[in-house]
């Protein structure tokens, strides 16, 4: 029966439930009742009293595993026990929500259920007469079957109380030690009790439904995914033409460098390095300062030189970010004289003159600061 419910419920429990971890889906209880003979015996002549604890685990919301002790404290029919405790059965039983298995698990335990309860166990008798051996103990195996009727109550659920009529079967006490379900040595009874289950790792005391996708979702989820891959290539794209852009950009930067001198034939005496800046920038790069060097070289073999570091800017963008990119242009060059190559302030004048397409018919070289020479 456990095999057969375990193989049906598994898959609708995985698919429906969190899992859960090894501590998870714990409870405990205490139960007590009453049992006569099933057969042979005046039944209401011959009840005896138990009580009993139980610890057990939900695998599933349909199966799981209890393990029981019951302990019987009368000695009728016959047995004739001199003990308070006549007779002991420690029980591993599996459990089966009925409810959970034709019906659903809804997220939480209903406010009734039914759970079926089967399984074997071992019982001790205590120094009866009828036992076989001089000491009076006797042992025997022994096989349960029960209908657990449950109310689950309690803010979460957490409690539960339930009846149970059962049978329970000594399956070798009578017939020399063969394993036998006989009516005449079985038992009946009608327990009661409460459980309560200990809280999980997810912060209840039950299973919790997950939350599964549906395929209009997961659909949106792949639309999406193939969204950002689209975005993803036409952004490399961009890279690999930005980085064409700067080759192209280097090629004819190392074209200008390589270029002679060339005196400019201005009514201003214009001196030849120029430093070049990035669009937009006002940083100067590395192999700039092969420009800056030259002319720190010519102020140094001049001393009585002074210049004027005239910055410049390309005419795309608005005309204020170029005003003030042309007059920073200028500005880090002189600083960098003063502070990198120690020529003297008064010296150099630095001043912007905003965007230009006069200097050069690649836009790219009218990104520029320019010196003159002031000497008189």
């Amino acid at each position: 029966m456990l095999a057969v419910a375990a193989f049906s419920a598994q898959t609708m429990s995985a698919q429906t439930v969190l899992e859960s971890k090894n501590a998870d889906n714990w409870y405990i209880g205490i139960y007590g009742g009453v049992d006569a003979p099933a057969k042979g015996y005046k039944v209401l002549k011959n009840i005896n009293p138990e009580a009993g604890v139980r610890i057990g685990r939900w695998f599933t919301p349909v199966v799981g595993l209890v393990g029981e002790g019951t302990f019987r404290l009368g000695d009728k029919p016959g047995e004739f026990s001199k003990t308070f405790v006549k007779s002991s059965n420690v029980s591993l039983l599996g459990t089966l929500n009925f409810n959970n298995w034709f019906s659903g698990y809804p997220g939480e335990p209903r406010s009734f259920e039914v759970i079926g309860v089967a399984g074997m166990g071992w019982e001790h008798l205590f120094g009866t007469q009828q036992a076989p051996n001089a000491s009076g103990e006797f042992n025997a195996l022994t096989s349960k079957f029960g209908i657990d009727f449950t109310f689950n109550f309690g803010a979460e659920k957490q409690w539960q109380f339930y009846v149970e009529p059962n049978i329970v079967y000594a399956l070798n006490r009578n017939n020399n030690n063969r394993v036998k379900y006989d009516i005449n040595d079985a038992i009946i009874g009608l327990q009661a009790g409460f459980n309560y289950k200990f809280g999980n790792s997810h912060g209840t005391h039950n299973f919790v439904i997950a939350e599964l996708r549906d395929q209009a979702e997961i659909d949106g989820l792949n639309a999406k995914i193939n969204e950002l891959r689209a975005d993803i290539n036409a952004k490399d794209g961009k890279i690999a033409a930005d980085a064409q852009t700067i080759a192209d950009l280097k090629a004819k930067l190392a074209e200008c460098e390589s270029r002679p001198v060339q005196v400019v034939e201005e009514k201003e005496n214009f001196l030849q390095p120029v430093v070049i800046f990035r669009q937009g920038k006002s940083v100067i790069d590395p192999a700039q300062y092969a420009s800056v060097e030259m002319i720190a070289k010519y102020l140094r073999n001049h001393p009585d030189s002074k210049v004027i570091c005239r910055g410049y800017a390309s005419t795309e963008g608005p005309v204020d970010l170029n005003n003030k990119l042309s007059i920073d242009r200028a500005n880090v060059v002189k600083n960098a004289l003063i502070k990198k190559y120690k020529i003297a302030a008064d010296r150099i004048t630095a001043e912007g003159l905003g965007a230009t397409d006069k200097i050069s018919e690649e836009r790219d070289f009218n990104r520029v600061t320019m010196f003159i020479d002031t000497t008189k």
